[in-house]
């Protein structure tokens, strides 16, 4: 079963460890649910607002520019036609949403696969946000530098918290390449842009329950 370190603890003696759970942070990697699940959150962060006017939403062209026949021009109906300038656009981009639906269990199976990606790698660790009593910048940097990642693992890092846990959220919020999220709000995209991920235990929780039910379900039914 993967553990995880506990940072910010105030015991002594050897690292505190955390045992995580199985059915969430021991998953096979699964690319393909992965992808679809990233494309999916990108695309329903898209504004969808990008709109062009047609030759009938444009101002003016009224009247016929000039006479049918007798000047010896190409004919036309109006100076708002798409080829003219300041004319219209054809097919251009109008108001849409981008969002797509993805099935429940393979949005938790992707879930799965990327807390288990940060498990396996060692670049997960559990955050005792008790330590903060205060919004302190200075402790929460002190905290990622001790923690012993290789280099490749240290930066950006995700931190995952609770939303009683103000005061580590204001501690981490001002730090360089350091996102901080509630547990309600990260995606598998959040997942695998951290090259580290920090997790408050109620957070952890949170998480687990997330990714876990679909398996958890069965087995009660089973």
């Amino acid at each position: 079963m993967p553990d995880a370190p506990v940072l910010g603890a105030t015991t002594s003696g050897s690292p505190k460890k955390v045992k995580l759970d199985e059915r969430a942070f021991g998953a096979r990697f699964s690319s393909a649910l992965v992808h679809q699940s990233v494309r999916a959150e990108q695309a329903a962060r898209r504004r969808g607002t990008a709109a062009t006017k047609t030759r009938g939403m444009v101002s003016g062209g009224g009247a016929k520019p000039w006479r049918q026949k007798g000047t010896g021009r190409a004919r036309a109906g109006s100076s708002r036609s798409p080829i003219w300038t300041g004319g219209g656009t054809v097919f251009g981009p109008q108001p849409r949403s981008y969002t797509f639906k993805v099935n429940r269990k393979e949005q938790r199976a992707a879930l799965r696969s990327a807390l288990s990606l940060h498990a396996e790698r060692g670049s997960l660790a559990i955050l005792d946000a008790s330590a903060f009593t205060a919004p302190k910048t200075r402790q929460a940097l002190e905290l990622l530098d001790g923690w012993q990642l290789p280099d490749h693992l240290t930066r950006p890092t995700l931190v995952v918290l609770s939303a009683e846990e103000t005061a580590a959220a204001l501690s981490f919020r001002n730090l360089a390449r350091v996102a901080v999220l509630g547990a309600e709000d990260v995606g598998v995209s959040d997942l695998l842009a951290a090259a580290s991920l920090l997790i408050s235990e109620p957070a952890l929780q949170a998480l687990s329950a997330r990714a876990a039910q679909p398996r958890a379900a069965e087995e009660a039914k089973a």
